[in-house]
């Protein structure tokens, strides 16, 4: 029998209808919690994803501000823009769309914006709370909508064999992190795969949750899965197709049709992932703006 759908899309939904609650709220404090994102330079798809983030934060009656910089913007004006957005109590939450132009230090950029300001959760402050488990920093948000997919389709982590695919600081680490914590919705016994690892599919065949974020397209086939593996596709790659509208499709990181076939639940490229990366960044703006009151 072909695996369970996660619906990403529906689960979304259902978080920004819980954020939007909570900013109703919040206004009733006085409270409206507000997101600025900042964009360099003219990249179109950093530009579709910001008009997305700022459409969504309006929508659950936040206050959304883009800032819009020049591809030639230098190190010290962006941290001029940053320092400016740290010091406004009106802004709660602050995000530097990625990619930067080559002339910036992104590390630079992600350590000058304010820890509780960071609602992204790539400050050092927030990864080394994410790591120790505290609970008051913000998690990255792609790897804590992987975590409430996980949740709320009733998947039994306690205990279960977690095989990660990649090691970057946006997915792969922080949530090698989450599901290795004493906490619900993880207590996992996680293994991370990476670029260096020997006979990948001797460690995704052992999962019981497989979770593939290694930016490479249909890299994990259904004969790497273990019959009955719940398996997450964080992957987004964009491949030529003759036979498409637009010359191209998207597919994860995990073959679809094979990977179904085996798996007892998994997500779908689009509509898996994807959309609670905004629905978790609204979340943690709201919580922002809630502890900066």
């Amino acid at each position: 029998m072909p695996a369970e759908l996660i619906d990403g899309a529906a689960i979304a939904r259902e978080i920004r209808a819980e954020v939007a609650r909570e900013v109703h709220r919040l206004a009733q404090r006085r409270i409206v919690p507000g997101l600025t994102v900042v964009l360099v330079g003219d990249d179109p798809a950093s530009a579709v994803y910001v008009r997305s983030k700022g459409k969504a934060t309006e929508e659950a009656g936040m206050r959304s501000v883009t800032i819009r910089l020049p591809a030639t913007a230098s190190q010290a004006e962006l941290l001029s823009c940053v320092d400016a957005l740290n010091a406004d109590p009106s802004v709660h939450g602050i995000l530097v769309q990625m990619p930067l132009p080559k002339q910036i230090d992104t590390v630079a950029i992600v350590r000058r914006v304010r820890p509780e300001k960071d609602v992204d959760g790539f400050h050092p402050v927030n990864v080394g709370k994410n790591l120790i488990g505290e609970r008051d920093g913000f998690v990255p948000c792609t790897p804590a909508g992987v975590q409430e997919l996980l949740v709320r389709s009733g998947v039994q982590t306690r205990g279960a064999e977690c095989v990660i695919v990649g090691r970057s600081n946006i997915v792969g680490k922080p949530m090698m992190a989450l599901m290795v914590q004493n906490a619900a919705g993880a207590n996992a016994t996680v293994t991370v795969c990476h670029s260096a690892t020997r006979d990948l599919a001797a460690h995704t065949r052992r999962a019981d949750i497989l979770i593939v974020a290694a930016g490479r397209p249909r890299m994990v086939m259904g004969d790497m899965i273990r019959p009955g593996a719940v398996v997450i596709d964080v992957g987004i790659n964009r491949i030529d197709d003759a036979s498409a509208k637009s010359g191209y499709r998207l597919v994860g990181d995990v073959d679809f049709e094979s990977a179904r076939e085996v798996a007892s639940k998994i997500t779908p490229v689009p509509g898996g992932v994807g959309p609670m990366t905004i629905a978790l960044l609204l979340r943690n703006t709201a919580r922002a703006a809630e502890q900066l009151a």
